[in-house]
């Protein structure tokens, strides 16, 4: 067991848009060159598909790089810039009419016009798609996207909703040229017509993606460099070990806690970059409602009295990540430590009791799945020691299986899981984002979560607030009903990593407040 103390007396965490500097050496140039050289990327989290309809998932990285959204984050920003948009803003005094005017002469990488037509085309064709657990969902509080000449959108909302920018921020509302993609259902093979920074020169699935800088693009990103080479391996010793034999630039998604580690220890790379900053990523369970023994608050209760959060963060992760408490992390308004408050530190008498009160005697069996290739070679490690610590209890029997994440995500949205691992970027820095996405009849988890309170109450009432920071009473009521629910459970909070050789500049401002990188901000430095 590992001494630990109250989250509430720990110093709170500012939410950073960017990285900082921690290990390295050499003089850090935000000079990048115009000699057309290619940066590589590698990453553990390759792109279910190419469609924007269809993901609600690790793709986005690839989309933000090759569409445009009508607003994003640009490198510093927690608030949403004009992109696509000239200039965006909601119209009405209730927060129901928001209308976007185009930059003029936009054009996707074939050509053709992008303009108002093509913008209410692509969420038209999204919400007709509707693809289950896929990104339809983030547009629930949209009524109608209308058109004004060729260069005015309004999008007229069901209820108030002041988050609504930051969905349009999201890649899910990448916008597609309406010549190339069917108005009905997904997109086939391995083309992208966007109008972003990048256009997808080649891709090979599970393997590379090569970017190259589009000509036609205008918008708010600056190139630092000609081209991009997307690697996407499978876990962070090959990614490292490229790295290291200079096949790649810079390592960012994936990376396990022994490589951050050993590269801010004394005998780290000279000639490797360690870039740090704080993250709002988080790692939790799902439990089946549908499944016989994971429906039973009893047994979810005592499986959060058992979990050991400390020992994960401490033995698995090495301490590069914190434990959590709360859907909602640290660094965000509205964070809470309400499974710290209840649960306090883990302890088998209370877990046993929890059963025992509820009927049952006997071990109880679960299954817990994980996916062996979206959140890096710790994933494994850190479920054979969930396991360790359950059956250590001897209240429960676990058996835990991994699969490759296509595999992974399909089933687990059939709902054949009793009990599944799942990581969440935020779509966007706001407490909203890590309650709304998991609840209601329809959520990403494709598992109904019904809560009038938390769907038709809270979070509609929070979302007419359009100064965030005093939504804090909406949330630590929502997350009391998770909390009470257990129907997830939060495990621990990464922070932010980039490996980068010394070679290159930028890395330190790639990442967006959803921890997206922004290849463009990559570039070869110029001076020393």
């Amino acid at each position: 067991m590992f001494r630990r103390v109250s989250p509430r007396r720990r110093r709170p965490v500012t939410l950073l848009a960017s990285l900082s500097l921690v290990v390295g050496c050499g003089v850090l140039s935000s000079e990048g060159s115009d000699d057309g050289d290619t940066v590589t990327v590698g990453t553990t989290s390759a792109p279910s598909t190419l469609d924007p309809a269809a993901a609600y998932d690790g793709s986005w990285e690839l989309y933000r790089n090759i569409f445009q959204t009508l607003l994003s984050f640009p490198s510093g920003a927690t608030e949403p810039q004009p992109d696509a948009a000239e200039r965006c803003r909601f119209t009405d005094g209730s927060s129901m009419i928001y209308t976007c005017t185009l930059r003029a002469g936009l054009k996707f990488s074939d050509g053709h016009p992008l303009d108002a037509r093509a913008v209410k085309f692509s969420f038209d064709r999204m919400r007709r798609i509707d693809v289950k657990g896929g990104p339809a969902g983030l547009l629930g509080a949209l009524r109608t996207v209308q058109t004004k000449g060729d260069r005015t959108v309004v999008f007229r909302l069901r209820k108030p909703d002041a988050t609504f920018p930051f969905v349009l921020a999201t890649p899910a509302m990448s916008i597609v040229d309406p010549r190339e993609y069917p108005a009905d259902k997904i997109r086939e093979g391995d083309e992208i017509n966007g109008s972003g920074p990048y256009t997808l020169k080649s891709y090979q699935a599970g393997d590379r993606a090569e970017l190259a800088r589009n000509s036609h693009y205008e918008g708010a990103a600056e190139h630092k460099n000609d081209a991009v080479t997307i690697r996407y391996f499978r876990d962070s010793d090959a990614m490292v070990e490229a790295l290291r034999d200079k096949d790649l630039d810079v390592t960012f998604r994936g990376l396990a806690a022994r490589d951050i580690v050993a590269q801010q220890g004394p005998d780290k790379e000279s000639d490797i970059r360690l870039v740090e900053g704080a993250g709002t990523e988080i790692r939790y369970l799902v439990f089946n409602p549908k499944d016989p023994w994971a429906r039973k608050p009893a047994v979810r209760k005592a499986f959060a009295q058992v979990v050991d959060r400390g020992a994960i963060a401490h033995k698995v992760y090495k301490d590069t990540v914190e434990p959590l408490y709360s859907m909602v992390p640290r660094g965000v308004t509205g964070h809470g430590t309400g499974f710290f408050d209840s649960y306090g530190n883990p302890s088998v008498t209370k877990a046993r009791r929890i059963l025992t009160a509820a009927g049952i005697t006997e071990r109880v069996p679960l299954t817990l799945w994980y996916t062996t290739d979206r959140y890096g070679s710790a994933t494994a490690p850190e479920f054979a020691e969930i396991k360790r610590q359950l059956e250590a209890s001897g209240l429960f029997e676990i058996t835990v299986k991994g699969r490759p994440w296509k595999e992974f995500d399909a089933a687990y949205k059939r709902g054949e899981y009793p009990v599944f691992g799942r990581g969440w970027f935020p779509d966007f820095p706001d407490a909203d984002n890590f309650i709304a996405p998991f609840v209601g009849e329809r959520n990403v988890h494709n598992l109904p979560y019904p809560s009038r309170e938390l769907t038709d109450d809270l979070l509609p009432l929070s979302r007419r607030e359009a100064d965030r920071s005093n939504v804090v009473d909406q949330f630590e009521r929502a997350q009391r009903i998770l909390l009470d629910d257990v129907r997830l459970l939060p495990v621990w909070q990464g922070k932010q990593y980039v490996m980068a050789s010394e070679e290159i500049s930028g890395a330190e401002r790639a990442l967006d407040p959803s921890a997206i990188m922004m290849m463009w901000e990559l570039g070869r430095k110029t001076s020393w």
